[in-house]
């Protein structure tokens, strides 16, 4: 497809994305499509087309022999066995919510929260365990607060339009639902509006999207005295020593004005909290139960992100057994679609971005010897996972399905099995490299408390990369995504941690402060661009466009280093990888909550801000894309 000289110089993303923009139609049953998600719909295509093959018992020599995939593949049957589930009706969650009906006290609750917490349902405190962020070989336990019904704090404010009339959205919906489940229509509105009037007592203490991007605040250690002196409604270190077998020495608080109001927020509200936990129990399980009560449940998301239509029962089967059994699906991805050659292949372009970075910091010119000493170390420890795992992590020999059950049934025992796995690993040392993300994935991520990246092979393929792609097409794509995630260790969350993942100073004064004036000239950058008619929150996503203008720079050092050099190919890849259709609905939510910016002005502002994009296309004053040499923001 040519593409028009002229409109690159006036804007990048246009010229490169108008013409795909205007054919595009998004799915019904997604609020969105584009690069990332027609690699999904790719890979969707391949795994549910090999896993019909199976279950029919075809291509057997294609299909792993393991108990893992054995177990798999018969809860993507059950899954898909909507004649059963229609059959069964309410009748597979008929006894957790009788045992929600019954509480008569917060005691009653307390007597079965360890039980709750382990099948996955809703709870009025969220446990984690993750690496000790101050102690990073080490797991610790995390408590944080729930979530809202709203997507995030900001829609409960005054001025925002959205959030009343989904509230309303929602509350039609649970008042439907519990009519399914038997509730006469004047009870069902009663338990909404108790649910909602409960879910009001926790907005005022909970984070923002923009608060929680802020990694430095999530590390607040409280002793087992403070942490159960937050409430007298609930035995804080009864639920805590039941959940991990022991007395920890500390609990990290994620969102301590949350803990510090916890009293005020139970006392006096049981029966606003039974309501709250009652709904919240009938939508969850509403999913896994008949078709009408699946699309029903549905109602509420689908309003927030625009999507017209739920999933079809084929994909729903698909979707479920892949997040349930994520690493055995990804695996047998990777290694059918990706394979060996290819992973090495990968991991020698990571290595290289790496060298890229490193020599970067060497000839740094604003930080000094001591904090350049300091980034290349943590670069020379960043942990590099490619592809897929080498080996499929023990809990997936645990997962048990049993057809003679409910599909729900089997859900809460997976549950179980997830979280007591999950629990057990409290005070041991930490597995660096245990894989997170399913190969089949189209993503990538770093992770700051263990200072690794990594890339599933489902985001390792074209547009992003192929071995039919012009070099400079690759860096333009994969290289500036893998050099994004490098950047991560250095953006204004990542350079909080060492080369171990411990949140740790490693900068000196007047490096750190050189850093966050240039972070905020990033965060002013973005900040009130607007995007379908709304403002860009340059707070929220500085530590994304931080790393996204790093990868880029770094990116195109690395092009810049290959015989067949070609710039232009370069920056019309990195637009082209960006390209995407939305929903309104889907880009005021991911405006609201996402902590990356609009696709369009990752594509273009970024660009903007590299010189050689200017030379490329010749770009100068009075250009659509031309801004001035001291507005350009470079810090890595």
């Amino acid at each position: 497809m040519a593409i028009n000289e002229q409109q690159i110089k006036d804007d990048l993303y246009e010229a490169v994305n108008a013409d795909w923009v205007k054919q595009a139609k998004i799915p019904a049953d997604k609020p969105a499509t584009g690069g990332f998600v027609e690699l999904e719909d790719g890979v969707e295509k391949h795994l549910m087309a090999d896993l019909d093959a199976f279950v029919a018992g075809k291509e057997q020599d294609k299909r792993p022999q393991t108990n893992q995939f054995s177990e798999m593949l018969k809860l993507y049957q059950l899954a898909g066995d909507f004649k059963r589930r229609d059959e069964e009706g309410t009748e597979p969650s008929r006894e957790g919510v009788d045992r929600i009906q019954k509480l008569q006290s917060y005691q009653d609750y307390q007597n079965g929260w360890k039980d709750t917490i382990l099948r996955g349902e809703t709870s009025p405190v969220d446990f984690d365990i993750d690496a000790d962020m101050k102690h990073a070989t080490t797991y610790a336990l995390f408590a944080s607060a729930p979530g809202l019904i709203l997507p995030d704090k900001t829609y409960y404010a005054k001025d925002n339009q959205q959030g009343p009339a989904l509230l309303k959205i929602w509350k039609q919906m649970v008042v439907q639902l519990l009519q399914k489940f038997g509730f006469t229509e004047d009870d069902a509105k009663t338990i909404a509006d108790q649910a909602v009037q409960f879910d009001s007592l926790l907005v005022p203490h909970v984070k923002s999207a923009e608060e929680a991007a802020d990694y430095s605040k999530l590390y607040n250690p409280q002793t087992m005295d403070e942490f159960a002196g937050h409430t007298k409604q609930l035995d804080l270190r009864a639920i805590v020593q039941e959940l991990i077998g022991t007395t920890p020495d500390k609990i990290i608080v994620t969102e301590p004005a949350y803990f510090e109001a916890l009293d005020d927020i139970l006392a006096d509200h049981f029966e606003l909290f039974k309501s709250w936990l009652l709904t919240k129990r009938v939508v969850a399980d509403s999913h896994y139960l008949s078709e009408e009560l699946r699309q029903l449940s549905g109602t509420y998301g689908r309003a927030i992100s625009g999507r017209k239509e739920a999933v079809n029962q084929h994909k729903f089967a698909y979707y479920l057994t892949g997040s349930m059994f994520s690493q055995v699906l990804g695996t047998y991805y990777g290694q059918q679609y990706f394979g060996p050659e290819a992973k090495q292949d990968v991991i020698k372009m990571v290595h290289r971005m790496v060298g890229v970075y490193e020599n970067r910091l060497r000839n740094n010119d604003w930080l000094s010897a001591a904090t350049r000493q300091q980034a290349i170390k943590k670069l020379d420890n960043l942990g590099i996972q490619v592809g897929y795992p080498d080996k499929i992590p023990a809990i997936f020999d645990q997962l048990k399905i049993d057809p003679g059950q409910t599909l729900l049934a089997n859900l809460n025992n997976l549950s179980v099995t997830f979280s007591k796995d999950q629990f057990s690993r409290y005070g041991k040392q930490v597995d660096r490299m245990r894989w997170e993300m399913s190969a089949s994935t189209v993503n990538a991520y770093y992770a700051p408390f263990k200072n690794i990246i990594v890339f599933p092979a489902a985001i390792l393929q074209a547009p992003f990369y192929s071995l039919k792609q012009k070099s400079s097409e690759n860096y333009g794509g994969i290289g500036a995504v893998m050099a994004h995630e490098i950047s991560h260790a250095f953006d204004n969350n990542g350079s909080l941690f060492d080369e171990h993942g411990n949140l740790h100073n490693w900068w000196t004064k007047e490096d750190k402060e050189h850093f966050q004036k240039l972070a905020q000239k990033m965060i002013d950058e973005f900040n009130g661009l607007k995007f379908a008619g709304h403002p860009v929150n340059g707070k929220l996503t500085v530590s994304e466009n931080i790393a996204d203008g790093g990868g880029l720079s770094c990116a195109l050092s690395a092009a810049k280093q290959e015989d067949d050099v070609d710039l232009r190919a370069f920056f019309i890849n990195w637009g082209r990888i960006w390209r995407m259709k939305a929903t309104d609905q889907y880009k005021q939510l991911l405006l609201s909550i996402d902590v990356h910016a609009p696709n369009k002005l990752r594509a273009n502002v970024q660009a903007q801000n590299q010189d050689d994009f200017y030379t490329t296309f010749g770009i100068h004053e009075g250009d659509g894309m031309y801004l001035a040499p001291d507005k350009r923001v470079n810090i890595w």
